[in-house]
């Protein structure tokens, strides 16, 4: 089941990843595959009650790849962690088969409560680099959060969330209408020069008056 799990992994980065040439180099050189691979073991332990033994295999996944999973974190297969350094995935988060997660994500919780408390992401996620997902939610299949993006909520399947806090910006590939009016800058830049100049006409007006 293991080595089913680790060439799953293998074949997502060879599969998604432009710059990978071999198994053999993935096997070797990918931090995001041994942080995988490390997890998967240190899951294991934590099934099965050997809390400890899953935490310290986790920490010391931690030290060599920079990339932190909980022990407790469910993960699913195919999964690419391209990059990987600062990643984040907390001790209830779900993540599904075949999802993308890029540097600086982090799929924390909110809160200190028990429970589930971190996020439930669905199958053929992508998540943009430094993205924070936080609170204990679900993230539907096919979706895409953006770089950067924070999300507090929960996103439909086949959606596009962008933005701080994170907003659904696209659903089954076409743009959604958020609700909020345009901004319309020329608008503003002309209603600028207007005051400019009612401001000036006042003070001429002023100063003709104190003359007489």
């Amino acid at each position: 089941m293991l080595l089913k799990e680790i060439r799953e992994d293998i074949h997502a980065v060879k599969e998604r990843d432009p710059a990978a040439r071999s198994t053999l180099e993935v096997l070797l050189l990918y931090q995001g595959v041994h942080a995988l691979i490390w997890h998967r073991i240190a899951h294991w332990f934590w099934l099965h009650r050997f809390y400890f033994i899953g935490r310290l295999l986790s920490q010391i996944a931690r030290f060599f790849t920079l990339i932190e999973i909980h022990p407790g974190a469910r993960l699913g297969r195919g999964i690419l962690i391209d990059h990987g350094c600062g990643v984040v995935i907390g001790e209830t988060a779900e993540v599904g088969d075949n999802c993308t997660i890029y540097q600086g994500v982090t799929l924390g919780g909110v809160g200190t409560r028990k429970g589930k408390r971190h996020p439930t992401i669905g199958n053929n996620v992508m998540i943009g680099a430094g993205a924070k997902i936080l609170g204990a939610f679900e993230v539907g299949d096919n979706c895409q959060i953006a770089a950067n993006a924070v999300l507090l909520k929960p996103l439909e399947e086949n959606s596009t969330a962008v933005g701080i806090p994170a907003r659904q910006v696209k659903k089954d590939g076409h743009p959604v209408q958020s609700g909020e009016a345009p901004v319309d800058m020329e608008h503003f830049c002309r209603m600028e020069e207007t005051i400019h100049a009612l401001a000036a006409r006042i003070e001429i007006l002023e100063r003709a008056g104190k003359k007489d």
